[in-house]
């Protein structure tokens, strides 16, 4: 099921040295047992065979996802698993290390099979090591936990800011403070926790709303860190603490009348499993009509 190349016995530390040396004469990864390779010394290529196996991965076959199902609401962010499979190759290890050797973990070398992965996604990230499995059976392909993370990202629901104020039905002024905030739940400010499985890796990722940025309709944005202050009766004419806006002219000049506003989210995600953990984000959008008007003058 693939290319045989010579093998020989190195230890963990020099498997990537061996890797680059062979791949260069045959075009073939190579792999390495256990065994007695000193620092000084280059390895004695001879001692056994190693059988070269080729998976190319693809997150989505054969993997569980957990979560709510389905995007939802506004344009898709960006994030940092770049959407390139991972492709993997497996090196059986025969000779097999002696039991003893770390690698095995526990397991048994008579009712187990020892393999070298290398893996690369055509970047920067290029993930190796050994893996166990039980005899005769083949591995498990590796699987990259940022599409894992991307995965479990998009189980969830994540929508748009659900806009408690500005309202559409709300009568606005020139020169009073106006106070935006927005209502939270799972789905539209955080937290919302998914996980994705595949491979034997299972990645958690948790998404929350970063900053909502405000654009006024009137020229103005306003970049708010939270949710924003809901007003009381009691603040009066008072500025909001954390989000407001104090609009300088009227809506008559604005399309049907009203400005439109627009509260563009921010979702910060961080996962981490299989030994890595990262970042992503995603950015929704919400829409609402908001008419402001002049101080009417009682005489």
């Amino acid at each position: 099921m693939g290319d045989e190349v010579d093998g020989h016995e190195v230890d963990r530390s020099r498997a990537g040295l061996l890797a680059r040396r062979l791949a260069a004469l045959t075009g073939a990864l190579a792999l390495a047992s256990a065994g007695v390779a000193h620092a000084g010394d280059d390895p004695d290529v001879g001692a056994g065979k190693c059988q070269v196996i080729k998976f190319c991965v693809n997150v989505g076959v054969g993997d569980e996802a957990g979560g709510s199902g389905g995007q939802a609401g506004g344009s898709q962010g960006g994030s940092d698993s770049g959407g390139s499979k991972m492709d993997c190759k497996y090196t059986k290890v025969d000779p097999k290390p002696p039991a003893e050797w770390p690698g095995w973990k526990g397991a048994d070398p008579k009712k187990n099979d020892l393999y070298f992965y290398g893996c690369t996604d055509g970047g920067q990230n290029n993930p190796d090591g050994f893996v166990v499995v039980p005899a005769g059976q083949p591995p498990v392909p590796q699987v990259d936990p940022r599409e894992l993370a991307q995965r479990a990202v998009d189980s969830m629901t994540l929508l748009g800011p659900d806009i408690a104020s500005p309202r559409a039905a709300g009568k606005y002024t020139v020169g009073v403070p106006m106070w935006m905030w927005v209502n939270q739940s799972p789905t539209t400010y955080g937290p919302n926790t998914a996980s994705a499985t595949a491979g034997g890796i299972t990645v958690t990722a948790t998404a929350k709303v970063s900053k909502i940025v405000w654009t006024m309709g009137d020229g103005a944005s306003v970049t708010c860190n939270g949710p924003g202050t809901p007003y009381t009766s009691s603040d009066g004419m008072a500025q909001s603490p954390t989000c407001g806006h104090v609009y300088s002219k009227t809506s008559a000049g604005a399309q049907n009348g009203k400005f439109p506003v627009t509260a563009t989210s921010t979702w910060t995600i961080n996962w981490q499993g299989g030994g890595q953990a990262g970042q992503l984000t995603e950015v929704r959008q919400s829409n609402v009509q908001v008419a402001v008007g002049e101080v009417q003058v009682v005489r």
